[in-house]
């Protein structure tokens, strides 16, 4: 027994570990590529940037759903949405207090209200299905619609740590097989991030849903948690705010869209009257603190830390 929860614990790290690499090397590569193909950088920033750091909820969302359990995609979205605000944007907060930019908030904000809304209400009837799926993604194409718009503007600040410069403009060989290899890095750490948190926690007596909350929405967090956090160090708090609020509403519209339209998604009740309103309180606490102040501070970094401790507590039996 405490050999094979160590081996499923290796494996898990190893997974994610892989995500974090291969997110990485998906961005850096899709970047260069758009570029090449003489897509704008502002474009780039906000449609190949903002999808490929979802990439590890969709893969692992879509593997876990079609492989193991839809328990486990939705409580990987629903968890890691929770995870993004009450950790990443709350230990951010802690390690700098961070100004808020109005665009993000006003122009982003929104449809990151709207995304989560959606998820709930198309989920009251303990079903998301394929014509759910399509309701979401349609969502997301009119988010993407209004990203390319405010592009074209040259509204959208581009983070420091992607290359945008003339150097990018010509892609090689070396490129397309870091993107695939990058893809091939997603797949597996998927894989592993799936078998070596489920048996780690099923060993422990815990469901698929606790373990799509919990483990597996950190793991798909880490490369959130990663760039917002040396964001917040440098001094880039309008990234690290906007990756949060990017990614949950990826995370809603694209990956259980996706999912949704391939494999229908059973809502239990428990996730209607917890985890739903837990999610929901999360968005309303982390724009009011937009609202309402020009900054998110440490003492509220601090809440919102303490706010998603308390979540997972309140998930144990």
């Amino acid at each position: 027994m405490a050999g094979s929860l160590a081996v499923d614990a290796g494996i898990l790290l190893a997974g994610i570990v892989l995500l974090y690499v291969g997110a990485e090397l998906l961005v850096s590569a899709a970047s260069a590529l758009a570029l090449s193909h003489g897509v704008k950088a502002a474009t780039v920033g906000v449609t190949v940037i903002a999808f490929a750091t979802t990439a590890p909820e969709l893969f692992v969302s879509s593997i876990g759903a079609l492989t193991a359990s839809d328990s486990i995609a939705l409580g990987n979205i629903v968890g890691s949405n929770i995870a993004n605000i009450g950790l990443v944007l709350g230990a951010s907060a802690v390690v700098r207090p961070m100004q808020v930019d109005d665009d993000t908030l006003y122009q982003h904000g929104p449809f990151m209200f709207v995304a989560a809304v959606a998820l709930v209400g198309l989920g009251l009837d303990g079903r998301i299905g394929a014509g759910d799926g399509v309701v979401l993604l349609a969502l997301l194409a009119g988010f993407t619609g209004f990203l390319y718009y405010k592009a074209q503007q040259n509204d959208v600040v581009i983070p420091e740590d992607v290359d945008m410069s003339a150097d990018t403009t010509s892609a090689g060989v070396r490129d397309y097989v870091a993107l695939v290899g990058s893809i091939l890095l997603l797949l597996a750490g998927s894989r592993a991030l799936i078998v070596g948190g489920r048996g780690v926690l099923v060993a422990w007596g815990f469901g698929d849903l606790f373990i799509g909350l919990t483990i597996i929405a950190f793991g798909t967090s880490v490369p959130e948690l990663a760039t917002s956090l040396v964001s917040a160090i440098r001094g880039e708090a309008q990234f690290s705010i906007g990756n949060v609020v990017g990614s949950n509403i990826y995370n809603v519209l694209a990956v259980i869209g996706v999912v949704a339209v391939v494999v229908p998604i059973t809502v239990e009740s428990a996730t209607v009257s917890y985890e739903f309103p837990i999610m929901l309180g999360f968005t309303v606490v982390a724009l009011a603190m937009m609202a309402l102040g020009d900054r998110i501070t440490r003492i509220e970094g601090f809440g919102l830390l303490a706010g998603y401790v308390g979540f997972l507590y309140f998930l144990l039996p």
